[in-house]
């Protein structure tokens, strides 16, 4: 692996006034630019989130890796749902489509672990609305991948909730609402099948959905590191079975290293120091996912003025674009 780059290399955040720009939203990681109230300008920063907190300090070409990934899961996947992107316009930005979003996050479970597991120990066995066989233990494959949807907050943090109040609540129709499971279930096969061809498990994973004149699109990122849990399968049984922490990629564990550093986003919890070995850990890993995943070398892009070479891609790209909306 390469040195580790400064932070002020970094995308740290954007403050971007493109041609057409109508508004802006900067979420934990991504900072989104809306042009001419049809086009969205996605950067995807080196902001690194948990606990629905932004760390202290970014992770070098964790946004890059985070974009391309992306971009290569949505090509693949494109004759399952139609999605938002129209062209990656630099190694941090895809240009695509701006939908309406749907305020639900469909997550699929194909295992017991993370979230779901913690609820199980709990003694629960009902999460989502969705019931979970008795005698399991932790890792071990569900039947059939559970969905278990969230809200999707703009503020605070997401909130289970059941496929009945969901359209009971009027939050999606029932209609769109079952049209949104059948292609979780589809882009979920398809992506354990591109997974599994890596020697890797998906795990878990989250799909976000919007909407343009009534035909669905998959919206955001899809089976990333930031959305989704991968096992290495060559060591999945035999971990399982001696009950040890299966070797994943994906970034449970910063989760896990917070956790044992005694924040998980409570109030009065402080973040722990990113030392500079950390931060090249957490790089390392999500370069280590997207080399996994693809089969192909990570090409770093060039960190030296990040912001001014974003500038001039999207400004460059944007021209064809606007002219023909």
């Amino acid at each position: 692996m390469s040195e580790l780059i400064s932070d002020s290399e970094c995308i740290t955040t954007s403050n971007f006034n493109f041609s057409g720009l109508t508004s802006i939203y900067k979420g934990k990681v991504r900072d989104v630019y809306v042009i001419d109230n049809k086009l969205m300008v996605m950067v995807v920063s080196d902001r690194v989130s948990a606990f629905d907190f932004v760390m202290p300090r970014p992770i070098p070409f964790k946004g890059q890796v985070l974009n391309q990934l992306a971009a290569y899961f949505l090509d693949a996947t494109k004759d399952i749902c139609p999605n938002w992107v129209l062209l990656v316009a630099d190694p941090n930005v895809t240009i695509g489509i701006l939908c309406k979003p749907y305020k639900v996050e469909i997550v699929i479970r194909g295992y017991l672990t993370g979230h779901a597991w913690r609820e199980y120990t709990a003694g629960k066995r009902i999460i989502c609305g969705v019931s979970m066989p008795e005698g399991m233990q932790e890792n071990d494959k569900f039947p059939e991948p559970l969905i278990t949807p969230t809200t999707k907050s703009d503020q605070g943090h997401d909130l289970d909730i059941s496929r009945e109040e969901i359209i009971k609540q009027g939050i999606v129709s029932k209609d769109d609402y079952e049209q949104l499971e059948k292609y979780s279930r589809a882009l979920y096969a398809k992506g354990s099948l591109l997974a599994a061809e890596k020697g890797l498990i998906l795990v878990d994973t989250k799909y976000e959905f919007g909407h343009v004149n009534g035909k669905i699109f998959v919206i955001d990122e899809i089976h990333t590191p930031d959305s989704s849990r991968y096992f290495y399968a060559d060591t999945y049984l035999e971990l399982k079975n001696a009950r040890l922490p299966q070797r994943q990629l994906s970034k449970e564990f910063l989760r896990q290293w917070l956790i044992k550093n005694d924040f998980q986003g409570l109030d009065g919890q402080v973040i722990p120091e990113f030392t500079d070995d950390f931060v090249k850990e957490i790089s390392d890993r999500y370069i280590e996912l997207y080399e996994k995943i693809t089969g192909r070398i990570f090409e770093r892009a060039e960190t030296s003025n990040v912001l001014d070479r974003i500038h001039q891609h999207v400004n460059a790209a944007l021209l064809p674009l606007r002219r023909g909306i």
